[in-house]
């Protein structure tokens, strides 16, 4: 019987590390997905570099007690699946948000980010920020925007004087 107990205690203690050391973890109730929707959603995870487990209640309840974050136990009801990634802070909530589109029955209760607790509303808004990519693509069009205006600007005075000059040239 110990050897049970040194075992729950070993799971518990993995749980809480995966609750410090990832980057976002979001709860999910999976009831009613068949077989091959987790599957499915398993693998679109596992593309994204997200950990995808289905865990006891009870033991979350003993890893968050461990980890200070006993806001998450009120969430801890019904059959409980977390998503953990310790490198992308958008794409466990991208791909949970997506796949709850298009299977109602995926529901997203709730998760932490960077320690923090955080509900399913905040993690619908963090699903609909762009990627890093993106955020790096609009900053440098952002940039790029007023030097580009500067040069048509310039070319537009450059055309405007070659068309005067073509014009006085021609009357002489």
């Amino acid at each position: 019987m110990s050897a049970t107990i040194e075992k729950k205690k070993q799971v518990v203690a993995e749980i809480a590390e995966k609750l410090q050391n990832s980057k976002t973890t979001v709860l999910t109730d999976y009831r009613g997905l068949n077989v091959a929707q987790m599957n499915e959603l398993r693998k679109q995870l596992r593309e994204a570099g997200v950990q995808y487990e289905v865990l006891k209640n009870t033991m979350i309840r003993r890893a968050t007690a461990q980890t200070d974050l006993t806001e998450l136990d009120e969430h801890l009801v019904g059959p409980t699946a977390v998503a953990f990634s310790n490198d992308d802070l958008v794409a466990p909530a991208k791909v949970l948000h997506n796949f709850a589109k298009e299977n109602k029955d995926l529901e997203i209760k709730a998760g932490v980010l960077e320690g923090k607790v955080i509900g399913a509303d905040e993690i619908k808004e963090l699903a609909t920020l762009p990627s890093y990519e993106g955020m790096v693509s609009m900053l440098l069009s952002v940039l790029q925007a007023p030097l580009r205006n500067f040069a048509l600007a310039v070319q537009a005075v450059a055309d405007q004087n070659g068309e005067g000059e073509a014009a006085e040239g021609s009357e002489a």
